[in-house]
């Protein structure tokens, strides 16, 4: 085995670093990127007649309640076929309509061709669906 002086392998080390961080070979020099300025970019992504267009394929939870009740545990597993669940509407009050458990309008139901339907007659204020957040 060969004997290895420390001093000259510290010195090959120090060389070593020394000589790399002396490279010839030229580095990329580091440019600033461009980007368009925040006023460009929405004058371009937005630029239809139709600002919400990119919302239009949106899925949104939709439902109508016709009313509401209580009832305990053992009154539901007893229901049977041809039971009637008495809610707290009469059957001349506006129906809710709830948008994502948001209630933003009322109606009336009607029946088109066998099918039910919700007749809107009455739309919430936008400030008061925002006060119920």
């Amino acid at each position: 085995m060969d004997n290895i002086n420390i001093d000259d392998l510290a010195s090959q080390l120090l060389q070593e670093q020394l000589g790399s961080a002396a490279d010839p070979t030229p580095k990329p020099a580091a440019s600033q990127m461009e980007f368009p300025s925040f006023e460009d970019a929405k004058t371009h992504a937005f630029a239809g007649a139709d600002k919400l267009d990119f919302l239009k394929d949106l899925q949104l939870n939709v439902y109508i309640e016709l009313g509401r009740t209580k009832m305990q545990i053992k009154e539901i597993l007893e229901l049977e076929r041809g039971y009637v669940i008495e809610l707290d509407k009469l059957a001349s009050e506006p129906v809710d309509i709830y948008v994502n458990n948001k209630k933003i309008a009322e109606g009336e139901v009607v029946v088109i061709d066998k099918h039910f339907g919700i007749r809107i007659t009455n739309l919430i204020d936008p400030a008061e669906r925002i006060k119920d957040m």
